[in-house]
C-alpha cells in the first residue's frame, strides 16, 4: 500500500464488525477491504459502502493491510473513521 503511514496515523477501526457498525453508522470514511478475505464477507461490506457512498481501496493481502494498519495479524478490512 502506497500510503500505510497515513493509514496508520489516521482514526482507523479494524475489523469486519466494527468496519460494518462505523459504515452503518455513518461515520466511515472510508474503507480498505483485503482481496484475499472472504468473499461472503467483502461482498457485504462493498454492497453497504456502495450503498451509502462511501470509498472503498482494495488491498492485495490480509497481510498488507494488517501492516498497514500497525497491527501483526492480517485483517480483512479496516475503515478510517471521522474523528
Amino acid at each position: 500500500m502506497s500510503n500505510d503511514k497515513g493509514l496508520r496515523d489516521a482514526p482507523v477501526k479494524i475489523g469486519t464488525k466494527q468496519t460494518m457498525r462505523m459504515v452503518e453508522l455513518g461515520r466511515a470514511v472510508e474503507v480498505y477491504v483485503a482481496e484475499n478475505a472472504d468473499p461472503r464477507l467483502t461482498s457485504k461490506i462493498i454492497a453497504l459502502c456502495n450503498e451509502r457512498g462511501v470509498k472503498v481501496t482494495l488491498v492485495d493481502t490480509m497481510a498488507a493491510l494488517g501492516k498497514a494498519c500497525g497491527i501483526e495479524v492480517g485483517a480483512a478490512m479496516a475503515a478510517i473513521v471521522k474523528p
